[in-house]
């Protein structure tokens, strides 16, 4: 405290006798000139300005005593000061000594109303309101540049180095126009002279517009006078302000690097996490995991912000790989960030990367830590988990812990559980049907898509009657049955070689819809060539015209090449060739080429049978 507070005061006083009126008084008293009154009140008012300031600092408390009340040894020369006396008279004083003025019970203080001052020739004078400056012994007085100080009790106190405040000057005047100066910044400085302590380069680096380049030279400067002692505050403001332009950032690695390599400990996890978070708004990701791997080496542990910094970073430049390392060390490291927010974007950033294994084990541990995550992330990892056969159970476990408000809305996650199960191979198809039980009990409501999705998938299994049940579910909830559901359905009767009631679903579709497609048709007609019923095969080919439904090539194609490689009816196949010409369809080679070679085949044979008939 007396150091800070015998620096504060030189600070002050530096800049009071700096001031224009103050030259100006000395000036005239070199010249031995008439000088104006200065009157009490001015003076008053700087040191009230400066008690207040002081105040501010925490310097001081109000009733401290801070000095000897005894004034043949308590006593301090502040040179030649106009005092004015009762009598309202200027006085002007050289040498002027300040003695100590105890209130009643003992202790000076600075509202005093009366201090009293003695010059050269022991007058003594008293002014109002005068603060008490400080005071040394007759052996060790001193100037204001003395770097000495005796308590009360006589205790040396240790030497406090002042601020050269026009060096200070024309160093940040050099920082601040370093573009126009001849030479390197280093030898410029060697050139002011500066004496350094921590002081001095804190106030250079909280000095705003100075260049992050020239900040960076300066500190490497700094490092090589024996006077300066590198320190974390120093550290963490050079950090700060270089980040703050967001430029030069590998330079300044490269120094907060080698600093820590030299001194372990003095670089923490919070200057490098502003490092990392720096490169990760610069999407530097590689450069932020080299920053996340020297953490060992500079003797200082990762926190959460580390990890999350350093997989956004990553992420940024999909280096997705890299991503799942370091998540997977947060996590034994049990070192999530704090908040939902940030745990659903790490998940985000996983499951984008398609990393939805890793993203389900930050969703776990968060779970257990009673984090909330952001809808929208758990929506994304759903539909993840999805993606693959292997984790669609995972993401069915987690409709169930579903957000309640949320469920009415989360129809399309539950439609990707559903599709999942649907199309997993090792997966029970009661699962999906129980799922969509589910849905209809408590919500999200069904669509048409969810009901197709199912019993599409109860029809390919030969479900036939659970496929139907479910068609009548749909019916019953006010759904129309699109005419894909009576395709899948038909589709899988046909599969079973049922084609009267494959007739009997077309026959229900033609009723519920004036149009079908020719999808539809080409399920049934199939079911008939593969039976090799090509006779209901046309039949089917013609209701299709009446009905308005074009037949496509591939309905010609698979009815022309059923009735060449097993009917060998190559008349028909011809008839129907000559049918798509019309139609402006285009039989491809190879079907074409089929038809042609049975009907070689059958004029050979049949002029082989002749000649053996002859003979």
């Amino acid at each position: 405290m007396w150091r800070s507070t015998l620096v504060a005061r030189r600070s002050f006083l530096s800049k009071l006798v700096s001031n224009q009126s103050f030259h100006g008084l000395q000036n005239n008293i070199s010249k031995n000139q008439t000088l104006a009154p200065v009157t009490v009140s001015s003076f008053e008012s700087s040191f009230r300005y400066y008690s207040h300031w002081l105040s501010s600092k925490s310097c001081l408390h109000e009733t401290t005593r801070l000095f000897s009340s005894t004034p043949s040894s308590d006593s301090e020369s502040l040179g030649s000061v106009p005092i004015e006396n009762d009598n309202k008279d200027t006085v002007f004083i050289d040498n002027l000594e300040v003695v100590s003025s105890e209130s009643h019970e003992g202790s000076s203080s600075f509202g005093d109303n009366k201090v009293v001052m003695e010059n050269d020739n022991k007058d003594t004078v008293f002014g109002d309101n005068l603060e008490v400056v400080s005071s040394v012994s007759d052996e060790g007085s001193s100037d204001f540049g003395d770097n000495n100080v005796v308590m009360e009790d006589g205790e040396e106190v240790e030497e406090v180095k002042e601020l050269d405040l026009e060096k200070l000057e024309s160093v940040l005047s050099l920082l601040q126009s370093s573009g126009s100066i001849n030479g390197s910044i280093e030898s410029s400085l060697e050139e002011i002279g500066l004496s350094l302590n921590e002081e001095l380069v804190v106030k250079v680096l909280e000095t705003p517009y100075i260049p992050g380049e020239n900040l960076i030279s300066f500190f490497k400067w700094a490092l090589k006078k024996p006077e300066f002692n590198v320190t974390y505050r120093a550290i963490e403001l050079l950090v700060t302000a270089v980040c703050i332009e967001g430029r030069n950032v590998y330079a300044l690695w490269d120094l907060v690097k080698e600093i820590g390599e030299k001194e372990k400990g003095i670089v923490t996890a919070e200057i490098l996490n502003e490092l990392i978070a720096l490169l990760s708004r610069l999407g530097k990701g590689k450069a932020a995991f080299e920053i996340f791997n020297k953490f060992g080496e500079l003797g200082c542990a990762p926190n959460a912000d580390t990890y999350y910094f350093t997989i956004e970073a990553l992420s940024k430049r999909s280096i997705y790989d890299w991503t799942s390392t370091v998540c997977e060390k947060m996590l034994n490291a049990d070192m999530l960030p704090k908040g939902g927010e940030k745990v659903g974007k790490i998940v985000s950033f996983l499951c984008k990367g398609n990393k939805s294994r890793d993203a389900h084990l930050v969703y776990l541990s968060a779970k257990e830590k009673n984090i909330s995550l952001p809808v929208s992330s758990i929506k994304f990892l759903i539909s993840s988990l999805c993606r693959k056969d292997e984790s669609v159970k995972l993401a069915l476990e987690m409709l169930d812990e579903f957000p309640e408000k949320e469920r009415k809305h989360a129809i399309k996650s539950f439609s990707y559980v559903i599709n999942g199960l649907c199309r997993a191979k090792d997966v029970d198809i009661d699962e999906a049907k129980n799922l969509l039980l589910k849905m209809i009990d408590a919500g999200p409501p069904p669509g048409n898509a969810v009901f197709n999705t199912v019993i599409n998938a109860l029809s390919k299994k030969g479900e036939m009657g659970e496929a139907r049940k479910l068609l009548k579910v749909m019916e019953g909830r006010g759904l129309k049955p699109d005419v894909y559901t009576y395709s899948v359905i038909m589709s899988g009767y046909t599969k079973g070689g049922e084609m009267e009631e494959a007739r009997k679903i077309l026959n229900e579709a033609k009723k519920k819809h004036s149009k079908l497609s020719p999808v539809t048709y080409h399920t049934i007609i199939r079911g008939y060539c593969k039976l090799e019923k090509y006779d209901k095969a046309l039949e089917l080919l013609g209701e299709m015209k009446e009905y308005g439904v074009q037949p496509n090539a591939d309905e010609y194609n698979k009815i022309i090449q059923s009735l060449c490689l097993k009917a060998l009816d190559w008349t028909t196949a011809e008839k129907l060739l000559e049918e798509m010409k019309e139609n402006g369809l285009h039989l491809n080679a190879i079907t074409k080429g089929l038809v042609r070679a049975v009907k070689e085949l059958e004029q050979e044979e049949v002029g082989t049978n002749e000649i053996m008939t002859t003979a």
